[in-house]
């Protein structure tokens, strides 16, 4: 899985653990398509509806308290025959090799991945979601990361 995605490493971060989010909560798999940039970002879920207000403000929360627990952010190498097992390698690319690259979020995420990330999660800064949209049972989250100024949202 080299060489690695040149995202922006808050951000990627920050997609981690809105998908680990997402499965928690919600009980689906992760996102199948996304676009990572600096400014914004966005994720698309197979779902059956949009989510509510009360919804996004509770993913922002639960994200907003995972980024302030100041987690570790590792990475390991496993054997690919390991992986399968544990992680779902769809998004994998063939020539991926014998041995892929895990990052680990803490305890509360751990997903094949190739880009760069945060070493700790203080250093992604305050999560928002700035919208959602919903079409043939595909829920699209757009976020950004607010600045330090700008933490009130």
């Amino acid at each position: 899985m080299n060489p690695r995605k040149e995202y922006h490493a808050p951000m990627h971060t920050a997609e981690h653990i809105l998908n680990q989010t997402m499965v928690r909560k919600f009980g689906i798999e992760r996102s199948f398509s996304n676009h990572i940039e600096r400014k914004k970002s966005k994720c698309d879920y197979h779902f059956d509806r949009d989510i509510t207000i009360e919804e996004i403000a509770d993913i922002e929360e639960r994200i907003n308290q995972v980024i302030e627990m100041n987690l570790p952010v590792t990475e390991e190498f496993i054997d690919i025959n390991d992986a399968r097992s544990k992680f779902n390698l769809i998004r994998l690319p063939k020539d991926a090799g014998d041995r892929i690259r895990i990052v680990r979020v803490g305890d509360y995420d751990a997903c094949p991945c190739s880009g760069n990330h945060v070493k700790n999660t203080r250093e992604i800064g305050k999560f928002k979601i700035i919208s959602t949209s919903f079409n043939d049972n595909v829920l699209r989250a757009r976020f950004k990361l607010l600045d330090k100024e700008d933490k009130k949202g």
